[in-house]
């Protein structure tokens, strides 16, 4: 049985932007920067309407006492350049998301109150364990939305800190350095390693199958409305299955 060639597993031309309204779930303050910056500051530019929400506290990001009100700070700092309608930090406990009770339906309850055309979520391949309880999370809510016929947003995966299985790539060559000035707002977690050269190294990584003119890109899985109808878990076997 032959393999599949490379144009399944990767994307040979940059998309679209996704439609809008769009709404990002972020597990931590950063996530959401560093993950899709680029995607969200083109998407501000044309116009698409932007909601992040932040799941947890991010008070084990470091030593200090009033870690959690920097990184408020923080993330309301790169909202405002990153031109986001909306931004709320709710207050789930870091490295625990995966303990949170009621969390998807918060979530789902928030997906039907803003009422996104597209929604991203961390993608299953993550290796932070709040990032993947967070794309658990999203993806359950998202079923529970489909369910109760409140709307049938996109459901879209997003790479934040390694590369995840993707079928689309946006082009964020224009956006690369305003995208390294609001990574560069969160100071807090830049100290602790350097999170900006590795996220650029990963955006830079992305182009590796795109136009030769295209320096920067941020990778995401569009969804069908058929894979809601497995969990997270069987439909991540299906997307490794992709490579065999």
């Amino acid at each position: 049985m032959p393999l599949n060639p490379e144009h399944i597993l990767v994307p040979f031309a940059p998309a679209a932007l996704p439609p809008g309204p769009w709404l990002v779930f972020a597990p931590h303050a950063d996530d959401e920067t560093f993950g899709m910056g680029g995607s969200l500051l083109k998407a501000s530019k044309n116009g698409v309407e932007t909601h992040v929400i932040v799941l947890t506290d991010g008070a084990l990001g470091g030593d200090r006492n009033d870690l959690v009100r920097i990184r408020q700070q923080e993330a309301r700092a790169a909202a405002q350049m990153l031109g986001l309608r909306s931004l709320e930090c709710w207050t789930e406990p870091d490295r625990g998301l995966e303990q949170s009770d009621g969390l998807a339906d918060r979530i789902a309850a928030t997906i039907v109150r803003l009422a996104p055309v597209s929604v991203f979520f961390p993608g299953p391949l993550e290796i932070h364990p709040d990032h993947r309880a967070a794309g658990f999370a999203v993806w359950e809510a998202l079923q529970q939305v489909y369910q109760q016929n409140e709307g049938k947003p996109l459901a879209i995966a997003y790479e934040i800190s390694v590369q995840n299985p993707i079928n689309f790539c946006i082009d964020i060559t224009a956006e690369r350095e305003k995208k390294e000035a609001v990574m560069a707002l969160y100071a807090s977690q830049n100290s602790e390693n350097n999170y900006p050269e590795l996220v650029l190294a990963l955006n830079k990584t992305r182009t590796l199958s795109l136009q030769s003119e295209i320096e920067y890109a941020e990778g995401f899985f569009q969804f069908s409305e058929k894979d809601l109808s497995v969990s997270l878990r069987e439909m991540t076997y299906h997307m490794i299955k992709l490579y065999q």
